[in-house]
C-alpha cells in the first residue's frame, strides 16, 4: 500500500453535515479495509487545502468551481452526503484510482 489519501468532507459550516458524512465514509472504508486520513471542514477554509479528495454535497459545486483549487484535488460530489451505498460508490473508486 501506498500513503495514506488526504480526504476532506466539506459544508457550509464545517460541522454537522461534513462530520456525518466523514463517520458515513469512515463505516464504508472500514468495512473495505481503507486506511485513509479523513478531515471535515467548512467551504471557506478550501482554497487553502492541500489534500487528495475533497467529498461535499452537490448543492456546493458551483462554489468550489469560483476557488482556484488544485487540480490534482479530486473532487466527490455527493446526492446524498449520509448515503454510505452512493459513498462507496463514488468515493472508493478515486481512492483506488489514486493509491494505484
Amino acid at each position: 500500500m501506498g500513503k495514506k489519501l488526504k480526504i476532506y468532507f466539506i459544508c457550509g459550516a464545517g460541522l454537522g453535515s461534513s462530520l456525518a458524512c466523514q463517520m458515513v465514509a469512515e463505516d464504508v472504508l472500514n468495512r473495505l479495509n481503507l486506511d485513509e486520513s479523513l478531515e471535515h471542514e467548512a467551504i471557506s477554509s478550501t482554497p487553502g487545502l492541500r489534500t487528495d479528495i475533497i467529498v461535499s454535497a452537490e448543492n456546493f459545486k458551483s462554489q468550489f468551481e469560483k476557488y482556484d483549487l488544485d487540480p490534482a484535488i479530486q473532487m466527490v460530489y455527493l446526492h446524498n452526503i449520509v448515503d454510505a451505498g452512493e459513498i462507496e460508490e463514488k468515493l472508493v473508486p478515486v481512492i483506488e484510482k489514486l493509491s494505484n
